[in-house]
């Protein structure tokens, strides 16, 4: 081998060696402090940088992007002396290497074990009720504490969270008796409430139910009393028109009297105080044929058929007839069936003109409520 050749290689190893230690790439996010035979000289940024080969090292390298740290369940005792396991989750950042580096030895059991005493500091002056719903002024008593006591060593805390509260077993069960039991009264108030408005809606609207039912029935007998009311003024006034004499009337009044008795109570019933004078005009209708018997014999024609109408059946069979073998004369009889007969004949002509002038009006209120 050339003596010459090994010199060169050695030298190229040297210079490769040389380069390599004098050379530093500083990832992104990253920092690196450099010691200068032990001492420190420098941190190194992001990107190509060159140290003295052999004199210089790196120390440490760290990480300045944000971190998050979560501890394990800490016991810490409340105001009224129960046993709480507190689980942390901590956010934090180096500002500065350096300090990082050479405040404090580890950083991250430093960080921890001050938030375990601000822990129990904070929630020592707390109830667990207190400790359940107050963790906001919790993460932010811790934030303030920590980030004051970890500003010197070049970290900076974000943010503090209670990740969980896990008070012990028999505290969790009466917690459930309590809240189910507050559940349940909840339950059955919501249940009353309930039952209290359905029956108030119940009697509203039974209530207006029987108000509508009643003005309906108001309206009702008071249309019938408006139809009825118009009908008898139609026939009365059909009847005035033409011009119904008293022996029409009379016999009329006669015809109605055995209706009185179609009631389902028939054990008894009145005879109207008018029923003479109706008889004495049905009996003057006969007096062309009845006036040669002179006033002794119609007045005893009267009374007789007074006292016959008055003895009827209970039954109420017709209106009061002539016996056969009373005193009155055939032509009598004769005088009463052709009176009878132009009652009957005066009565529909009287109902005809009533129809007739219902047909006229008809139209004319039919108008008038259309309007």
């Amino acid at each position: 081998m050339d003596p010459v050749v090994i010199p060169i290689f050695v030298a190229a190893l040297v210079v490769v060696f040389l380069v390599a230690a004098t050379v530093r790439i500083v990832p992104q996010a990253r920092r690196y402090n450099i010691e200068r035979f032990g001492r420190y000289r420098r941190t190194l940024q992001p990107g190509l940088n060159f140290v003295l080969p052999v004199a210089d090292r790196v120390n440490t390298k760290l990480d300045v992007r944000e971190q998050v740290y979560s501890s394990d369940p800490k016991p810490v005792i409340t105001e009224d002396n129960l046993v709480v396991n507190i689980d942390t989750v901590l956010y934090y950042q180096i500002t500065d290497p350096r300090a990082a580096a050479y405040e404090v030895a580890d950083y991250l059991q430093a960080i921890d074990q001050l938030t375990v005493t601000t822990l129990r500091n904070v929630i020592g002056s707390m109830d667990l009720e207190a400790t359940l719903t107050s963790r906001e002024e919790i993460n932010a008593r811790l934030r303030a504490v920590l980030d004051d006591a970890t500003g010197k060593w070049g970290i900076r805390v974000n943010r503090v969270e209670i990740k969980a509260i896990d008070p012990p077993n028999t505290i969790k069960e009466a917690m459930e008796k309590q809240m189910r039991a507050e559940r349940d009264k909840r339950a059955a108030i919501l249940h009353a409430e309930g039952e209290r408005q359905a029956k108030i809606l119940t009697a509203e609207g039974t209530k207006q139910k029987d108000i509508l039912e009643a003005q309906g029935t108001q309206q009702a007998m008071i249309l019938r009393a408006d139809g009825e009311s118009k009908a008898v003024e139609l026939v009365f006034q059909a009847v005035h028109r033409n011009n119904a004499d008293a022996k029409v009337l009379a016999y009329k009044y006669l015809e109605t009297l055995p209706h009185l008795a179609q009631s389902d109570n028939n054990t008894f019933w009145v005879i109207p105080g008018e029923l003479t004078e109706a008889i004495r005009t049905v009996t003057t209708a006969f007096g062309d044929q009845s006036a040669g018997a002179g006033p002794s014999v119609s007045a005893e024609r009267e009374d007789s058929a007074a006292a016959d109408v008055a003895a009827g059946d209970k039954d109420g069979v017709g209106a009061p007839e002539i016996e056969p073998n009373s005193t009155l004369a055939l032509d009598a009889v004769a005088a009463a069936d052709e009176a009878a007969k132009e009652a009957a004949a005066a009565v529909s002509d009287a109902k005809a003109e009533a129809e007739a002038a219902g047909e006229t009006r008809l139209p004319g209120r039919g108008r008038a409520s259309g309007a």
